[in-house]
């Protein structure tokens, strides 16, 4: 492979094949932190998308190449990169759109892989495979001590958990007052009226928060997301997101998660639409094709543990 770009020695690069060893995709990871020339935080973007060619002797497929950098602290000496909890929950959120950019089967880029999907689903597979990071079986099979191999203990593995969903219902009215604050701002509200932003948002905020925002409360003024962040009247999608992901997941749920037999099926289904589809047909239609019915919240709220006990 001496033809391939490696702008750093730690990237690695992988022929991703099916199951009769043909590639379908190729993709670079960039697992290290390098302050000197990376911003924070972690991404997912496209190389090539999937496409349609036309050569001498006819239409090839382009075959679609992902990159995806993140910034974990790189080995010291003879000490390997240690992840965090949280590292491998980005991990496996980022790889989500790395899989539906890979396992697209769409040949036009515009629609092919994560391209052309409406921004309340493309979070979708990213959030579905944070889920997996919670499957016991999955986390306790790669969670061991590096020195001594031994797995992560039970009692870690309970907390972690219940870490989860520690104030899992005030973070979701924190969402959903950023969420309707976004959207009546960008269209209901008359910024030449006698009413201030900072007042939608008190009105909002008395609504939606437990405690009422304090008088000089002036977050807006922070809310870059729906201001310089691209997510203008799009807020929303966050919480979206999470519901249509939860729900993709109950349906592993559904069959059961020790069931490797049905999983493999499940899954199957999943490549088939949710990864193959992307935005060559709307969101609704893609899940439904995948879950069998139109999407519901109460996966997500079962697994904020905010849905009541039955008696």
């Amino acid at each position: 492979m001496d033809w391939l770009l490696f702008w750093n020695s730690d990237v690695k690069f992988y022929c991703v094949k099916d199951s009769s060893n043909s590639p379908v995709a190729y993709f670079y990871f960039d697992p290290y932190s390098r302050p000197s020339e990376k911003r924070g935080g972690a991404w997912m973007n496209v190389v090539f998308s999937r496409s349609s060619v036309l050569a001498r002797h006819g239409c090839s497929v382009r075959l679609p190449v992902a990159h995806m950098v993140c910034n974990q602290m790189p080995p010291v000496g003879d000490k390997p990169s240690l992840m965090t909890f949280r590292e491998v929950e980005t991990v496996f959120h980022e790889f989500g759109h790395a899989l539906q950019h890979m396992l697209t089967r769409q040949d036009e880029a515009f629609v092919a892989g994560i391209s052309g999907i409406e921004w309340d689903a493309v979070e979708l597979p990213s959030q579905f495979m944070e889920n997996w990071c919670y499957h016991k079986n999955t986390l306790l099979s790669i969670a061991k001590h590096y020195e001594t191999g031994e797995p992560l203990p039970e009692e870690i593995y309970a907390k972690l958990v219940a870490a989860k969903n520690f104030r899992a219902g005030t973070f979701s009215l924190r969402q959903i007052r950023f969420a309707s604050v976004d959207m009546e701002l960008h269209t209901t509200y008359d910024p030449s009226g006698p009413v201030s932003v900072y007042d939608v948002d008190r009105r909002v905020a008395e609504k939606t928060q437990v405690l009422a925002p304090l008088p000089e409360d002036r977050f807006l003024c922070g809310f870059s997301h729906i201001f310089a962040g691209g997510y203008a009247a799009g807020y929303y999608s966050y919480k979206w997101a999470e519901v249509l992901s939860a729900d993709a997941f109950s349906a592993f749920e559904d069959v059961g998660l020790d069931n490797e037999k049905a999983i493999e099926e499940t899954g199957r289904r999943f490549r088939e639409t949710v990864l193959a589809l992307g935005g060559g047909k709307s969101p609704l239609e893609v899940f439904v094709a995948f879950r069998g019915r139109e999407p519901s919240p109460e996966p997500l709220l079962r697994h904020n543990g905010l849905l009541p006990v039955a008696a």
